[in-house]
């Protein structure tokens, strides 16, 4: 389902479309949360059940004497025995990591009933997980994608890289409008910007998942476990209200593709929409959690913001602080 707005309940034109100005602003707004495996206990990726991360790792740097004062635990036993004299190996955290933002732009994204669609909300987040890598000196990079076309942009540690990334996450927001044409007659699939994405992070990315997951199947949950097998993934799940529990009213519509729909009114249908969506929901949760890769529900009807801060715990982290 692509659109469904109930009569008077449009969101405000800021929030059907974004622009880069918009995701530039949000600069100032990425902190308070972070993408590293070390969280706080009330984030949502802390313990070990609830999150895969490895973080950095560390890079082997040089072979030399052994020091008084150094960890015997860098003992370098067979250089020692070799060499006949103590040596110790050297590491340092290795300083970046290619992180990858997978952003959805496709029409069924194109759906909101406050604040923003979820297309623009999508837009949001991976504005704020771009800049939030940058700032922690990491590469960024992405796939971004809607029916027509994948854009893939290898990750680079520069701040043109973020802006080229959310230029053309808005050059697809833009495209989509009540009265874009129909898509091709093969559309791109979720599928297959995940096969593009496990082409692209061989081992060792971040990969964030920024989608509604339309169209998900069987072929999602393969490509996810290749994925999650040599990478760490974050799954951002967007929503929105009205899509979790919808109530048909007299003039509601909804567009599909181009169709146009005239949606049944009472319970039964309300009912009947709630529980798929839920059966839906519950089943990719179960799937990402059998894979160790952490879902974040994030809804359109308010600023993602602090949606992230606290999934992440770092605003109950913040409260504890002050009191």
């Amino acid at each position: 389902m692509n659109a469904a707005i109930a009569p008077g309940s449009a969101p405000a034109a800021a929030g059907v479309q974004t622009s880069l100005e918009a995701l530039v602003r949000l600069r100032g707004e990425a902190s308070g949360f972070s993408l590293l495996p070390r969280q706080p206990v009330t984030s949502l990726l802390a313990g070990r059940h609830a999150s895969r991360l490895r973080g950095r790792g560390l890079a082997f740097e040089e072979l030399r004497h052994y020091h008084q004062g150094d960890d015997i635990r860098t003992m370098d036993w067979r250089a020692t025995a070799r060499l006949r004299s103590p040596h110790v190996r050297v590491y340092s955290e290795e300083r970046e990591r290619p992180v990858l933002l997978v952003v959805d732009q496709r029409r069924p994204m194109f759906f909101g009933s406050r604040r923003a669609m979820k297309s623009v909300t999508a837009a949001e987040v991976a504005a704020l997980g771009a800049w939030r890598a940058l700032a922690a000196g990491d590469r960024v990079g992405g796939m971004v994608f809607n029916e027509e076309e994948i854009v893939d942009l290898t990750p680079h540690r520069s701040q043109t890289r973020v802006l080229r990334l959310l230029h053309e996450v808005v050059r697809l927001n833009q495209a989509l409008t009540a009265n874009a044409a129909s898509v091709s007659p093969a559309p791109v699939t979720l599928n297959q910007v995940l096969e593009a994405t496990v082409r692209r992070a061989k081992h060792d990315h971040l990969v964030v998942l920024i989608s509604d997951f339309d169209g998900a199947d069987g072929e999602t949950q393969r490509l996810a476990t290749r994925l999650a097998a040599h990478n760490d993934m974050l799954a951002v799940a967007i929503y929105d209200p009205l899509g979790a529990s919808l109530q048909g009213r007299p003039g509601m519509v909804a567009v599909d593709r181009g169709v146009t729909y005239a949606l049944p009114t009472g319970e039964a249908f309300a009912a009947t929409f709630r529980q798929a969506f839920a059966a839906r929901l519950d089943q990719w949760t179960e799937i990402f959690r059998a894979l160790r890769v952490p879902v974040l529900p994030i809804s359109a009807a308010t600023s993602p913001v602090e949606q992230l801060r606290d999934l992440f715990g770092a605003h109950l982290q913040r409260k504890a602080e002050r009191s």
